[in-house]
C-alpha cells in the first residue's frame, strides 16, 4: 500500500507529505484546487512522462517520492525480473532537473521508466473517468474474465509456449530464407569451389614456381654468370682459391710463433674450406641448368593461373586462396545441413502447435466456466448501483491464429433494460452506466487480485446521491482487502471513508500554492455539509453532514 507521498516544487506545490493509511481514504476540495495535481505526481512516480512545465520553481528541481508497504503482496519474483533490488518498504523517487531532464530510482538504485511503469502497475491502479473506454476493449475485457476464472498459472504457460513457438517459426523463416539464398549461390559456388580445387594449389607454391620461372627464362645469362664466377675462383694463374691457398702456407710457415699467427692461420684456412665449397656448389648449379622450354611453359601457364584466381578472388598469396576453398566447401556443407536443420524444425514446430492448441482449448474452457460467475456478480452489484435489470452476453468465439492470450476473440454484449435487445457494450451503454459498470468490475477484481492501491478519480460524477450511497458502500467493502482512495464531489462517498483529506488553494505575495491536510473530525463534518449545501453552511447541512458520517 502507499503510506507515503511527499512532493516538492510540483504544479502548485512547493512543499508536501502525505503519510496515507490502509482501508478507505478520501480526498475532497473544489474544482482546481489541486487535487489533480495529486495524481500527477503519482503519474511520475509510475512512469509517466515529464516535462519542465511541472516545476513550480523554474530553477530547482522537483522532487517527488512515494514510500509502498508491499511484504504482502509476493512481489520479490517481479523485483528479480526487472533486476531491482527488493525492499519491504520500497520508495519510489522521480527528480525532474531545471534542464528537463528525469531521473528515477527504486530503492535508491537507477531504473528506466519502462522498468517503473511495469513496477508501478503491480502498485497502484488509478481509474478515472476516461478510463471506462477500456471496458470496449476486447483485451481488457478477457483480463476480467480471466480474473475471475483464475487462470494465471495456466495463461502463463500458454505464453511461454506462444514464446517458444513464435521464436521457433523466426527461425524457420530465417533458414528457409538463407536456404532460398543458398540454392541460387550453389551452382556459382560450386564453380568457384572447383575451379580452386582443380587449380591444385599448396602452400608456398607460388615462390617456388616464380623463383623457377625466373632461372629458367633467363638461363643463358645465369649461365653465363656462375661460369664467370666458377673461373675467377678456380683459375690456375689467377684465380682466388690459388691466391687463398699462397696466403694459407705462407701463414702456416709461421703459426708456430704466435697464436695470433695460428688464429690468422686458421681463419683463412675456413675461408678457404668454404670457397671450395662455394665452387663445388657453382660448379653443381652450372651442371643443373638445362635448357627445358616446355618446363618453362607448365611454370608459366601454372602462375598466371594463380594470377587470375588471385584478381578474381581480390586477394594476394595463395594461403588466402585456400581459405576461400575452405569456405566455400563449407558454406556448401552448410546449405546441404539446412535441408535436415528445417525437416526437424518443422517437426518440432508441428507439436509446439498442438501444444500450443490444447493449451489455448483449456483456456477457452476455463473462461466459459467463468462465464455465469461474473455475470452473477456484475448483476448483483449493478443491482445496489440502480441498474436493476442490467444484463451481460460474453460470446466467446475461437479464433483461427493464436493470440496474446489463447485463441478466443470476445463479445461483451450488454442491455440496461428489459426488453432491449443486446449489443456491444461500447455502443448501447451510457457514461454514466460505464462508470458504474466499471466499479463494479473493480469491486469484483479486488477479490482476486493481489493489488495493493486503487484510486477512484471522481468516478461518481454525473450520479445521483441514492447511488452515490451504494458506489461509497462498495467501495467501502473494498478496502477491506485492498488500501482504496477515492477522489470525490459526492458527500455520500466522502462520508464513508475512513480518513478524510482535503486539497485547498492558498495565495502569499502573489504566489498560489495548493495544500492538503487530514481533517479531524470536527473539521470534517463542515467539509461534508460544505458539500451539501456550499459555502454557505447550515444547520441542517451540518446535522445531514453528521448523519451520513454515523450511517
Amino acid at each position: 500500500m502507499l503510506s507515503v507521498l511527499s512532493i516538492k516544487n510540483f504544479a502548485l506545490i512547493e512543499q508536501l507529505e502525505i503519510d496515507f493509511s490502509d482501508h478507505f481514504t478520501i480526498i475532497t476540495g473544489e474544482t482546481g484546487a489541486g487535487k489533480s495535481i495529486l495524481l500527477g505526481a503519482l503519474g511520475l512516480i509510475l512512469g509517466k512522462r515529464a516535462d519542465l512545465t511541472s516545476l513550480k520553481a523554474k530553477e530547482e528541481k522537483c522532487v517527488i517520492e512515494a514510500h509502498f508497504q508491499i511484504k504482502a503482496y509476493d512481489l520479490q519474483q517481479l523485483f528479480e525480473s526487472l533486476d531491482i533490488d527488493y525492499e519491504e518498504t520500497t520508495i519510489i523517487r522521480r527528480e525532474i532537473l531545471p534542464s528537463g531532464k528525469s531521473r528515477a530510482f527504486v530503492n535508491d538504485s537507477p531504473v528506466n521508466l519502462p522498468a517503473l511503469q511495469t513496477l508501478g502497475t503491480a502498485l497502484i491502479d488509478i481509474h478515472s473517468q476516461h478510463q471506462t473506454q477500456e471496458l470496449s476493449d476486447a483485451i481488457y475485457q478477457i483480463q476480467i474474465l480471466d480474473a475471475v476464472a483464475q487462470i494465471a498459472n495456466l495463461l502463463a504457460d500458454y505464453q511461454k509456449q506462444l514464446a517458444a513457438f513464435k521464436k521457433g517459426v523466426s527461425q524457420l523463416k530465417a533458414w528457409q530464407t538463407q536456404q532460398s539464398d543458398w540454392i541460387k549461390e550453389r551452382d556459382y559456388h560450386s564453380f568457384l569451389s572447383e575451379e580452386l580445387h582443380q587449380a591444385q594449389l599448396k602452400a608456398g607454391e607460388q615462390e617456388v614456381l616464380e623463383s623457377d620461372y625466373e632461372k629458367l627464362n633467363n638461363i643463358e645469362f645465369v649461365k653465363e654468370g656462375l661460369s664467370k664466377s666458377w673461373s675467377l675462383l678456380n683459375d690456375d694463374q689467377v684465380g682466388i682459391s690459388t691466391s687463398i691457398k699462397e696466403v694459407r702456407n705462407a701463414l702456416q710457415r709461421i703459426a708456430v710463433f704466435s697464436k695470433d699467427f695460428q688464429d690468422l692461420y686458421d681463419r683463412i684456412n675456413s675461408v678457404e674450406i668454404e670457397l671450395n665449397d662455394l665452387g663445388s656448389e657453382i660448379e653443381m648449379q652450372t651442371e643443373g641448368l638445362v635448357h627445358n622450354p616446355e618446363q618453362l611453359r607448365l611454370i608459366d601457364e601454372k602462375l598466371q593461373l594463380i594470377y587470375a584466381l588471385q584478381k578474381k578472388h581480390q586477394v594476394q598469396t595463395i594461403a588466402e586462396l585456400l581459405q576461400i576453398e575452405t569456405a566455400l566447401n563449407e558454406k556448401l556443407l552448410s546449405g546441404s545441413d539446412l535441408d535436415t536443420k528445417i525437416e526437424k524444425l518443422e517437426v518440432q514446430l508441428a507439436q509446439d502447435e498442438q501444444a500450443l492448441v490444447a493449451l489455448a482449448s483449456q483456456l477457452t474452457a476455463k473462461r466459459r466456466e467463468a462465464v455465469p460467475l461474473l455475470q452473477k456478480q456484475l448483476q448483483e452489484l449493478l443491482e445496489l448501483l440502480g441498474m436493476p435489470n442490467a444484463a451481460f452476453q460474453f460470446q466467446i468465439t475461437v479464433s483461427k491464429s493464436f493470440l496474446g492470450n489463447g485463441m478466443d476473440d470476445l463479445e461483451l454484449l450488454f442491455s440496461a433494460n428489459k426488453g432491449i435487445d443486446f449489443g456491444l457494450l461500447k455502443k448501447v451503454a451510457s457514461g454514466g452506466e460505464l462508470s458504474r459498470i466499471m466499479l463494479a468490475i473493480k469491486a469484483i477484481l479486488a477479490q482476486y487480485s493481489n493489488l495493493p492501491t486503487i484510486i477512484f478519480d471522481e468516478i461518481d460524477t454525473g450520479v445521483s446521491g441514492e447511488i452515490a450511497d451504494k458506489m461509497g458502500e462498495i467501495m467501502k467493502r473494498m478496502s477491506q482487502k485492498m488500501q482504496v482512495l477515492s477522489i470525490t464531489h459526492l458527500p455520500q462517498i466522502a462520508a464513508k471513508g475512513d480518513h478524510h483529506y482535503k486539497v485547498f488553494k492558498t495565495t502569499l505575495d502573489d504566489s498560489t500554492t495548493s495544500q492538503l491536510v487530514l481533517l479531524d473530525p470536527e473539521e470534517r463534518i463542515r467539509e461534508i455539509a460544505q458539500m451539501l449545501s456550499g459555502k454557505d453552511i447550515s444547520e441542517s447541512a451540518l446535522k445531514h453532514a453528521q448523519e451520513l458520517l454515523n450511517k
